[in-house]
């Protein structure tokens, strides 16, 4: 038994000696990876958040733009729609009023034909009642006179 316990002592001596520092070595290499691991997936997890924040700002960032966009957009084309209409409003007054002009322009020729027609008619009327002539050359002021009354 005594020998046993020399071979123990050997067999635990060497053991110790050789074999367990170089298992610890590698059991705390082990250790010191896994641990560097799960902080690289903490660092990780907090990259991802502050990315996913950089997004989320990113993305509220452009929907406001877009939105100011499309805002711009809708006044410009009701800019452009009161513009145009405005155009329309002012082109249909001026054709109205060259109507207006045209209408009174051709009133006052018809009246003046009018009155050319009932003078003529009145010269005739007052030749037959006179039973003579009248001269229209001679007596174009009362003719122009009567026009004008007319």
């Amino acid at each position: 038994m005594f020998v046993q316990a020399i071979v123990f002592l050997i067999l635990a001596f060497s053991i110790a000696k050789f074999v367990w520092p170089p298992m610890m070595a590698a059991l705390d290499a082990r250790a010191k990876k896994i641990a560097d691991g799960l902080a690289a997936a903490d660092q990780g997890k907090q990259a991802m958040a502050a990315a996913q924040k950089t997004v989320q700002a990113e993305l509220a960032t452009a929907r406001d733009e877009g939105q100011k966009r499309i805002a711009d957009a809708e006044k410009r084309a009701q800019m452009v729609a009161d513009e145009i209409k405005a155009n329309a409003n002012a082109e249909a007054a001026r054709i109205i009023a060259q109507a207006k002009a045209d209408a009174e322009q051709q009133v006052s020729k018809a009246r003046e034909e009018l009155r050319a027609q009932v003078a003529g008619l009145a010269v005739k009327g007052a030749e037959q009642i006179l039973k003579r002539e009248v001269n229209a050359a001679a007596h174009a002021d009362l003719l122009s006179q009567l026009a004008t009354e007319l």
